[in-house]
C-alpha cells in the first residue's frame, strides 16, 4: 500500500512500524535490538527513528524501564492509510 509521505519520516519508520504491526499474528513488543535484528538499519539509525516515531505518536512504550515498544492505534491507522499526511507531525514541545 502506497502511503502519503510525511516530510519527518523515512523509509525506516515504514520498516519499523510494519516490524512491529506483525500483520497477521500479534503485534511485537520489541527493544530497539530486536527491530534491528530484523530490518535493514544499523542500531543507532532504529533507536534514533523510534524516538521520532514515539514523538509522533506513532509507536509508544510498552515498558520504559526496559525499553520496550509497540505499535500504537496512530501507528495502525497510518500503516491502514487511514491517517491524514497532516496530523503525522512531531510533537514540537
Amino acid at each position: 500500500m502506497r502511503r502519503p509521505r510525511v516530510d519527518w519520516m523515512t523509509r525506516a519508520d515504514d520498516a519499523i512500524l510494519e516490524f512491529l504491526l506483525n500483520e497477521g499474528n500479534r503485534p511485537l513488543i520489541a527493544n530497539p535490538s530486536t527491530v534491528e535484528a530484523n530490518i535493514d538499519y544499523k542500531i543507532s539509525h532504529v533507536r534514533r527513528r523510534l524516538r521520532a516515531l514515539q514523538d509522533g505518536g506513532l509507536v509508544e512504550y510498552y515498558d520504559e524501564d526496559r525499553g520496550l515498544y509497540r505499535i500504537s492505534e496512530r501507528g495502525r491507522a497510518y500503516l491502514e492509510g487511514e491517517l491524514d499526511a497532516a496530523e503525522l507531525k512531531v510533537n514540537e514541545e
